[in-house]
């Protein structure tokens, strides 16, 4: 052996000597951050080959819609259309956003229709039959939601009964009290003022004032770049990786672009519905919720693994019955909306494919089926595939049974993708 040759063995420690050097490992987060763009990328490719595709799906089809219905008719992209898809996909919005939370724990709830519709029967019996202050009759109609939710919760989590089977038996059960509710009439006529004037069509963001629109895209730009700040700053602190500034701007411009190209759009018409402005308040903070507090880490806890979740001293039957709770909640907030649309509670409200919307509306936006994986996001890009076809297909004067049969389809093409996505995941062993 040569000198060289045994120079660089015996400057090589020995496998088991304990003295020897350790080499850092490195965050491979700090690796693609430090490459750049190109870094970037390559972490895109692999993630769209390791079966993590995210929103990519939904928003490749969105485009594909608009683009197919503007080729039809010029009148769809236009400010008018915008405002109505903005407006009426809030109402089955908000039904969505509570569904997120149970299809997160691998769950269904099949009630959400009736919930909404008694809800609503329950706020116009207080606020017009009894003339209770209108504001209070909307607290009591929704708590009323939540405390339905909490009981599905309460039969699921604590006497086992499968949670399909219980919000089918709600489901029934408290479309019967709205009908008993309501009466021979069927319907009970509901002021358009407080409130539900709020929710309703004719009411914009500060008045149809034109700054309205592009104040909220401001304020939404800036509460990204603060809250992003706040982060890097906090993670930094306590040594771990956090996004460097160039990403921040990026992350923010994007947004900034998205917002006041949509405040344009829509003020091109009557400005930014109220009832969107609302529901874009609650996906912020049911998003907080979800992605930044140790309640929502539990949420998706006992989505992944029951069994690890236990073992982990989670108290896995408080989080579910706290999550049907949440989904009644939400039912009776869509209900609401949907009362204000026309100004009554009627026998109609919750029911026909209102159930089936929402449910539609989080799978395809993304959420899995399977549990453990999405975000309250998905209500609002799903709400925007569906009130795109269901719009389009209005100013075509297509029949309504395409827009079945066309959700249909969109819907069984997310849950084949969400299919493959997770088989993807585990032959790449990243699920």
């Amino acid at each position: 052996m040569s000198d060289t040759s045994k120079t660089v063995k015996d400057d090589v420690p020995p496998a088991d000597d304990p003295t020897a050097a350790v080499l850092p490992v490195i965050d491979p987060r700090l690796l693609v951050r430090e490459e750049g763009l190109k870094g970037y990328l390559t972490e895109f490719k692999r993630k769209v080959r390791g079966g993590e595709l995210g929103s990519l799906p939904v928003i490749i089809g969105l485009i594909i819609i608009w683009s197919v219905f503007q080729s039809q008719d010029s009148l769809f992209l236009s400010a008018g259309n915008m405002v109505n898809i903005s407006f009426f996909l809030a109402a089955t919005g908000m039904l969505a956003i509570g569904l997120v939370f149970v299809l997160l724990l691998g769950e269904i709830d099949l009630s959400v229709g009736s919930v909404s519709g008694l809800s609503a029967a329950v706020f116009a019996i207080l606020a017009t039959t009894h003339n209770m202050n209108p504001w209070l009759a909307v607290i009591l109609a929704i708590l009323t939601g939540t405390a339905i939710g909490a009981l599905h919760g309460y039969f699921f989590a604590k006497i086992g009964v499968p949670a399909f089977v219980v919000t089918l038996a709600g489901n029934l059960g408290w479309n019967g009290l709205m009908l008993w509710l309501l009466g021979d009439t069927g319907s009970l006529s509901i002021q358009d003022k407080g409130p539900l004037h709020m929710l309703g069509q004719r009411s914009y963001f500060l008045n149809q004032d034109v700054a309205g629109a592009y104040l909220l895209a401001g304020v939404g730009t800036l509460a990204l770049l603060a809250g992003s700040l706040v982060e890097q700053r906090r993670r930094r602190q306590a040594g771990v990786p956090f996004r460097p500034t160039s990403e921040i701007v990026v992350r923010v411009g994007a947004l900034a672009v998205v917002s006041f190209v949509a405040a344009y759009v829509l003020n091109q018409a009557t400005g930014v519905p109220s009832a969107l402005v609302i529901f874009l308040v609650a996906l912020v903070i049911t998003d907080f919720v979800l992605r930044r507090t140790s309640y929502g880490r539990k949420i998706f806890a006992v989505g992944g693994s029951i069994e690890a979740a236990r073992r982990a001293g989670i108290n896995v039957a408080l989080i579910r019955i706290s999550v049907f709770a949440i989904s009644g909640g939400f039912a009776a907030l869509g209900g609401l909306f949907f009362a204000a649309q026309t100004y009554t509670a009627t026998l109609a409200a919750g029911g026909g494919n209102i159930l089936m919307l929402a449910i539609a509306a989080a799978v395809i936006g993304g959420t899995s089926l399977f549990g453990g994986r999405g975000n309250t996001w998905s209500a609002l890009l799903g709400m925007l595939v569906i009130q795109s076809i269901q719009t389009g297909l209005d100013l075509l004067n297509m029949n309504t049974s395409l827009q079945y049969m066309i959700t249909g389809a969109v819907l069984l093409a997310a849950v084949v993708i969400d299919s493959l996505s997770r088989r993807t995941q585990k032959a790449s062993g990243r699920a």
